[in-house]
């Protein structure tokens, strides 16, 4: 009676062993998931594999008496038991190793994998004789007649796929090559189409196929994509982690079913999904839960003896660890005291700024003549007086800030009219320039656009004519030139009229410069003091550049005066920072004075702007059925978008505008952020800490790239599916940045009850009537006031205080400011300039027409 006791106990401790072995195993290969190194690991771990589970052989059970004696310990069946492996099944289970190696080298590993624990336990139903499997009456976690399993894989798939239905599916393919896998080293007869493998018999033919195989993968993978960066340690920790993991998984699996190798797999995948970048508490929550899950249905499927080991129920704390450290790491950050930070002061300034602003507006005709007259130094085009009146019937509370437009125009006076129109028609007509022709009508205010070469005009005419369709009669007929493309083209030579000039240099030149850098181009004026930012029309708001009590002092600076900050002049860093200058993925280099409108443009270029198609089509309206009260949305910052904004040719992607926040809000570098505390007055204090919870920031789409770094950045970012397009209502804190031009979106979130947070180096046609830090929170190039401003403003009280009232004057301003009416005013307006700029009987020199009065 005491040698068969002891045989049970040795035989259970040796199960247990080895399934601690494959848990420990499993876990470091997820861990240490690297694309680069996945594919070579891989291959190490099939020519290796011979190497450890050739000696399995001679393991296990001493004898068939040990086995038996076990009675319903250990199963009564032998890994060797049936016929042999045939050619054809080694090679087709090589070629699923081969599709499952380069799937995960790709994606990762597979959204689905907790769905193959119900599958393999229906196939071994059907497969395999109940007299090698007994009957598995236990807990509904681990029954295969229950349909705990089928619940288990269907939360866990969910929670792997962010419980994105499309996610999943696009993991069929490597969820079916394991399926094929492990169904293959079942025992049993009755195949189906499913071939017969086993494993320990057959490792040497079957690691010769697959390392074969994965040779010829790696092969054509390296020609069309190149010799990835590898770290050599790395592959070889891998490939022998990946080898130990297969051998343990066997030794396992001969005493219990290889279903466990599908559980074991559930819980290093979940287990080692990092907390501290878990953009959700739910999410968080749910990997836990999924991997204590999948570590008791693996505990449950050892025999009875073994599934009290200490060992196994310990790795419960490989999940449970990372996430309590994560709660008390967040739970700390949220118990700073509250103190009167910046912002608070930047607000109020900003409140006193719009009331001026207001205040200042002329009310009368009379005083809107003289106020242009003092500001412009010359009398107004002919029919502002009508302009004006169309105005105020309008409601606009701007009567005077319109100093864009005259920034865009006034550098064009020194032309004569014909000269402007000569321009104007030379440069439409130029090879490749990719410009449209629009022309207003008068008399029927509809506008007709026309180009060289292309059909869609992106609504251009749809804009004009929307707002200015109802006006016949009020303006004169009108010729004006559209860029096409997201990015600003024109950028006007200094003194381009000045006697003695070389005529050939006068004329308009047009390169093109897409998917080229271009910040030598736009910025080589500088030194001439050519740049639109200088002390010219426009007013600054009067806030300072940055918190001038504690800038330099505490380290952390936030965004006063949002004009300076643009100046591409004061600011030769962003020359390896904003992907439009670094390699815009479209962009035509018009040199020349003529008029030429865009939706946005850079301080050093004169393009002459006007509001985008974009804020009244459709897709980027507002709609306040999708939007939420401030009291239910959530506590955090929401961005969500594609990688537009510089075309990748190279690793300088990672500088991108885009790439960097997206990096830092997934806190993917693992890098020092900056805070202030209060501690006897503000101080900077430097934290390796990012509270995850606090942004919900991903790219849902990959563009604008060569093929190998597209799959860079795929493999870099943690991606999410398709969003809707008013998700970002859900949340207190709205991210808005460039992307290849000005952003579509920045209307709605303005109109919405969240508080937008604005990055931006473009400036557009509203910047005068939007007060930052009143109506929006402007962001820095640099962005590294991000992680403070973002868990003030949601943490604390006084901070949600100061977004909620963002949000609010934000919403109250738009609805009152930035209205088709208001976007009508300002084209009205910008049209009598352009009418006047074109007169033919204008002088060169002189503003004013010969026009007469509308």
């Amino acid at each position: 009676m005491v040698r068969p006791f002891h045989s049970i106990n040795r035989a259970a401790a040796s199960v247990a062993g080895s399934t601690a072995a494959a848990v420990l195993c499993a876990v470091l290969t997820q861990a240490r998931y690297s694309r680069q190194s996945e594919l070579y690991s891989d291959l190490l771990c099939w020519a290796t594999l011979p190497l450890f589970l050739g000696p399995q052989q001679r393991w296990g059970p001493r004898n068939v008496k040990d086995s038996e004696s076990s009675g319903t310990l250990l199963p009564k069946r032998s890994t060797n038991a049936g016929p042999k492996t045939s050619k054809l099944s080694a090679w087709a289970f090589a070629a699923c190793i081969a599709i499952l190696c380069y799937w995960t080298a790709e994606n990762g590993a597979t959204k689905l994998f907790p769905a193959l624990t119900p599958l393999i336990l229906y196939t071994q139903n059907r497969l395999v004789s109940k007299s090698l499997y007994p009957s598995a009456s236990g807990p509904w976690i681990a029954s295969p007649s229950a349909w705990g399993p089928v619940l288990i894989a269907t939360f866990s798939s969910l929670t792997f796929s962010n419980w994105e239905i499309r996610a999943a599916a696009r993991s069929i393919p490597s969820a079916a090559a394991l399926a094929v896998l492990f169904a293959a080293l079942l025992p049993g007869t009755k195949r189906w189409f499913i071939p017969r493998v086993n494993l320990t018999e057959a490792i040497i033919p079957i690691s010769v196929r697959a390392v074969v195989l994965l040779t010829i993968v790696l092969g054509l993978h390296t020609a069309v994509f190149g010799l990835p960066e590898m770290n050599v340690a790395s592959v070889v920790i891998l490939g022998i982690a990946k080898a130990q993991s297969w051998l343990f998984m066997s030794r396992a699996a001969q005493h219990t079913s290889w279903r466990i190798a599908t559980t074991i797999g559930t819980f290093a995948i979940a287990s080692t999904c990092n907390p501290f970048l878990q953009q959700s508490e739910t999410q968080a929550v749910s990997y836990v839960l999924t991997s204590l899950l999948a570590l008791g249905q693996t505990i449950r499927t050892l025999p009875k003896q073994t599934r009290a080991s200490p060992a196994l129920w310990g790795f419960a704390l490989v999940s449970l660890g990372p996430y309590i450290a994560s709660i008390l790491s967040i739970r700390v950050s949220n118990s700073m005291t509250s103190f009167h930070h910046p912002v608070e002061n930047l607000i109020r300034n900003a409140q006193e700024v719009f009331e001026d602003l207001l205040e200042r507006q002329s009310k009368t005709y009379a005083a809107a003549h003289g106020e242009y007259q003092r500001r412009y130094g010359v009398e107004p085009p002919p029919g502002f007086q009508g302009w004006y009146e169309f105005a105020v019937s309008r409601q606009s509370p701007i009567i005077d800030d319109f100093d864009t437009i005259l920034e865009g125009i006034s550098p064009l006076w020194k032309l004569s009219g014909q000269e402007v129109l000569r321009a104007m028609n030379e440069s439409y007509n130029e090879r490749g320039s990719d410009l449209w022709l629009c022309e207003f009508s008068g008399g029927t205010g509809k506008t007709r656009t026309s180009h060289r070469s292309r059909l869609n005009d992106r609504h251009f005419g749809y804009l004009f004519n929307t707002l200015l369709g109802d006006l016949p009669g009020f303006l004169p007929d009108v010729k004006f030139l559209i860029n096409h493309l997201d990015e600003p083209s024109l950028l006007i030579p200094p003194h381009p009229t000045e006697e003695g000039a070389d005529p050939q240099k006068q004329r308009v030149n047009v390169t093109r410069l897409s998917k080229e850098p271009v910040w030598s181009e736009i910025t080589r004026f500088c030194e001439a003091g050519l740049t639109n930012e200088g002390p010219s029309f426009l007013e600054t708001f009067g806030l300072p550049l940055a918190i001038e009590a504690g800038a330099s002092k505490n380290g952390l600076a936030l965004l006063g005066d949002v004009k300076a900050s643009k100046d591409l002049c004061r600011h030769p860093e962003y020359s390896t920072s904003y992907g439009l200058v670094m390699r815009p993925s479209s962009f035509q280099l018009i040199e020349g004075a003529v008029p030429i409108l865009s939706v946005g443009t850079l301080s050093t270029m004169s393009d002459i702007l006007f509001p985008s198609p974009a804020y009244i089509e459709d897709e980027f309206r507002y709609d306040a059925t999708s939007d939420l009260e401030w009291e239910k949305k959530r506590d955090n910052v929401y961005w969500a978008g594609s990688t537009t904004g510089g075309f990748a040719a190279d690793d300088q992607w990672r500088n991108y505008q885009r790439q960097r926040f997206v990096g830092m809000a997934q806190n993917l570098e693992q890098k020092r952020y900056d805070y202030l505390r209060d501690a006897d007055g503000l101080v900077h204090l430097a934290s390796w800490y990012l509270n995850p919870r606090l942004f919900d920031v991903a790219f849902t789409r990959i563009s604008g790239c060569e093929t190998k770094y597209c799959r860079d950045q795929e493999a870099y970012f943690h991606l999410k599916g398709w969003a809707h397009k008013d998700e970002a209502l859900h949340s207190k804190l709205v991210f808005d940045l460039d992307g290849n031009g000005i952003s579509g979106r920045y209307y709605k979130l303005l109109a919405s009850r969240s508080a937008p947070l604005k990055q931006t180096l473009l400036k557009e046609w509203h910047d005068e009537r939007l007060v930052p830090w009143l109506h929006y929170i402007p962001i820095s190039q640099g962005m590294q006031e991000v992680p403070d401003l973002v868990n003030h403003l949601l943490t604390t009280a006084t901070g949600q205080e100061s977004a909620m009232k963002v949000a609010e004057a934000g919403r109250k301003w738009f609805s009152e400011a930035m209205r088709e009416d208001d976007l009508r005013v300002y084209v009205y307006r910008l049209l009598l300039e352009l009418a006047r700029l074109q007169d033919p009987n204008r002088l060169a020199g002189q503003p004013e027409g010969k026009g007469a009065n509308l």
